[in-house]
């Protein structure tokens, strides 16, 4: 399914709080703050060279997040910066000063950051990065996950010291559980979805990504003059949107949003013009992307700055994890997770429409530019679809 943005506020100007959240001196900032994690590395950015001549466009490149800060996931930037921002702020409020992160470690800052618990709902990632960022300053964390979170990611997020919550029910049930525990207890919401009246901490999260847009751009050779992101409630893309819009402008990329055909609640408010939920049906094996109702943030931004938004299939999910993991004409071996590869099995699908390529402009001169979002976050899952372990993929590029 796919939609052109038809939404009355497309390509007007972004909202000020939104531009201010996703300016080039933030991410900046954010950039700073990444360095002082131990395990920070700039992600790789492949030229998928081989792929774009099959496809007849000029290039493709692909921002890898697999490595992303030990955790796996583009998700690691934004949690764990929201969590070190709180505790930075709240230390400012009671030692009457501003508390830089130069401090983050300090016993002042330690003692402080000790009375204080952060807690999220999450699909696997986001929890993740939250618990790491919980565990890095020395705050509690408590995380909600709902029924379809496999064991395998639950202990990912467990080993960060983290108190793991099951709640029954959908990714959103686990929002609305997180939010009402969090509420009685006292403890801080540290969400990468918005609400009616809690917006600036999902603010922080997207933030925290456009540290990895501002390493794409300084390595991109050209600017992209399209770009596919996938969507679960649509932080990230709203990020991306936003942050391509604030540094070029009305030369930005055309920016197509990609979710799950199963869970698709962004491209269906496009439809109705509005944010709406979606009815929960059968699962996804995009699990990063299972989400029925979108961020009013990600929301006010992408009707701005989305040119178009469409779904994707489960064999579309699968075919691209293989596909990166057995390229083609000499291009790199990426290991995607089932979410990772989304925007780019989004180009895939496109290209395969007889008009679509033409309405879009993907011609010999474009230049997509896509982001593997994660690598094999559930391994188990991600051998029974590709059919070799993460790192047997790697170990056979290597």
């Amino acid at each position: 399914m796919f939609v052109f943005n038809t939404h009355p506020d497309h390509q007007q100007p972004l909202a000020p709080v939104d531009a201010e959240v996703l300016s080039t001196e933030a991410a900046k900032e954010v950039e700073r703050f990444l360095t002082y994690r131990d395990n920070h590395q700039p992600t790789p950015l492949h030229s998928l060279t081989g792929l774009a001549k099959e496809l007849g466009i000029g290039a493709i490149h692909l921002k890898d997040e697999g490595f992303r800060l030990g955790l796996g996931s583009f998700k690691a930037l934004g949690g764990s910066y929201a969590v070190i921002r709180l505790v930075l702020e709240e230390a400012g409020r009671k030692l009457g000063r501003t508390v830089d992160i130069s401090e983050l470690q300090s016993p002042a800052v330690r003692e402080i950051a000790q009375g204080m618990t952060v807690g999220c709902a999450t699909d696997g990632n986001h929890g993740r990065s939250v618990a790491a960022g919980a565990q890095i300053v020395g705050a509690k964390a408590a995380i909600f996950v709902h029924s379809g979170v496999s064991d395998e990611r639950v202990a990912a997020i467990a080993r960060f010291g983290a108190q793991m919550i099951r709640v029954e029910g959908t990714y959103d049930d686990s929002v609305a559980e997180a939010e009402r525990v969090c509420n009685e207890n006292g403890w801080i919401v540290v969400s990468d979805t918005s609400w009616p009246g809690y917006e600036r901490i999902p603010g922080l999260v997207m933030q925290g990504y456009t540290a990895m847009l501002n390493e794409a751009v300084r390595e991109l050779p050209q600017s992209p003059t399209h770009v596919f992101i996938q969507a679960g409630v649509g932080g990230l893309a709203a990020a991306v949107a936003g942050y391509f819009e604030v540094i070029y402008g009305k030369d930005r990329p055309r920016l197509i949003v990609v979710e799950p055909d199963r869970a698709a609640c962004i491209y269906e408010s496009a439809h109705a013009g509005k944010p709406i939920k979606v009815e929960h049906g059968e699962a996804t094996i995009m699990a990063m992307l299972e989400c029925y109702e979108p961020s009013l943030v990600a929301w006010r931004v992408l009707t701005r700055t989305a040119d178009a938004f469409m779904t994707v299939g489960e064999d579309d999910a699968a075919e691209t994890m293989r596909l990166l993991a057995q390229p083609k004409s000499g291009d790199p071996a990426v290991v995607a997770g089932e979410s990772g590869g989304a925007g780019l099995a989004g180009l895939l699908s496109v290209m395969k429409d007889e008009k679509l390529p033409n309405q879009l402009g993907l011609d010999a001169q474009a230049r997509v530019f896509v982001i593997n979002t994660e690598g094999a976050t559930d391994e188990a899952r991600y051998e029974k679809i590709v059919g070799s372990a993460p790192t047997a993929v790697l170990a056979a590029a290597a």
